[in-house]
Order: structure tokens, then C-alpha cells, then sequence
């Protein structure tokens, strides 16, 4: 049950604690210059709990997911497909190693902001209570659980 007065600030403290020596995910952002071309480049590195990412500092939304992997020479069915290749060897080339995850397009969420009573990302307070938006096709859950549940998987 919720504890009366928890702050999203609080429960993310809280999940990284727990999270402590836990496995950590690359976070990555593109580059392109004209030296080294197009690529994925590692910034940092998080927990990847969900709709959620942490760092030791910050908490970010998640967003694309990829395995750095290079795309060899496959017929692809779809363009898509194709286009996911083309940004799995852009993370390879860019330093990840070979199947490495890599988040890219991740966004900085304001945990001050959702403390005060507002929204950021998939963070709301709803009555009062910190919620996160954990998928597309889902609805608003409490932070709390949502939290414990993610770090018991993330434990394992």
C-alpha cells in the first residue's frame, strides 16, 4: 500500500538503493560527422526498469531498444526490417559491443515537476499519488509498485 506523503523523488531514491550492483544498459545517442560517419555512440548507462530508465542521477523515459549486431547479408521481407539492421550496426559501430543493448531517444524526466503535482514523461501525480504510464496499450499504476515490481525482475 502507498505510504501517505512518498514522493516520486523518494521512490526512485529508493529503487536505485535497491538497485545497487544490479546490471546496468548502455544509453546511447547518434553522431554524425564527416570524419567517422553516421553512428551510435554510448553517453552513459542506466537500469532499465520498463517505461523507465535509471541513472545514478537523473530518470529517463525510454524509448527505442536496439541490440548492437552487425546486419550481415540477409534478404529482409520488410523495410522495416532493414531499417532495424541498419540501426544495430550504427550502435556497433558506434563502440556498443556485439548484442549489447542500446537505449536511444530517451528523455530526461522531471521528477521535481511530478512531485509538485504535475506530469513529466510517463510520471504523473494522480491523487496524490506518484503513477507511471508503464506502456501504450496500459493505464496509470502507482510508482511504488510499479517500482517493486520492476526491481524484483530486474534482481532476479
Amino acid at each position: 500500500m502507498q505510504e501517505i506523503g512518498r514522493t516520486a523523488s523518494q521512490l526512485l531514491a529508493d529503487a536505485r538503493e535497491a538497485l545497487a550492483g544490479a546490471p546496468k544498459e548502455g544509453l546511447g545517442e547518434e553522431r554524425d560527422s564527416r570524419w567517422r560517419g553516421q553512428r551510435i555512440v554510448r553517453v552513459g548507462e542506466a537500469w532499465h526498469l520498463g517505461a523507465l530508465l535509471l541513472t545514478d542521477t537523473h530518470t529517463l523515459a525510454t524509448s527505442e531498444v536496439l541490440r548492437a549486431a552487425d546486419p550481415g547479408r540477409r534478404g529482409y521481407t520488410a523495410e522495416s526490417a532493414r531499417e532495424r539492421a541498419a540501426r544495430r550496426a550504427l550502435a556497433l559501430r558506434g563502440g556498443f559491443g556485439e548484442g549489447e543493448v542500446a537505449h536511444i531517444g530517451w528523455t530526461v524526466i522531471d521528477v521535481e515537476a511530478v512531485d509538485a503535482g504535475g506530469e513529466s514523461g510517463p510520471l504523473k501525480l494522480i491523487d496524490g499519488v506518484p503513477s507511471v504510464h508503464w506502456s501504450t496499450a496500459g493505464g496509470w499504476m502507482p510508482l511504488e509498485a510499479y517500482l517493486r515490481e520492476r526491481v524484483e525482475l530486474l534482481r532476479g
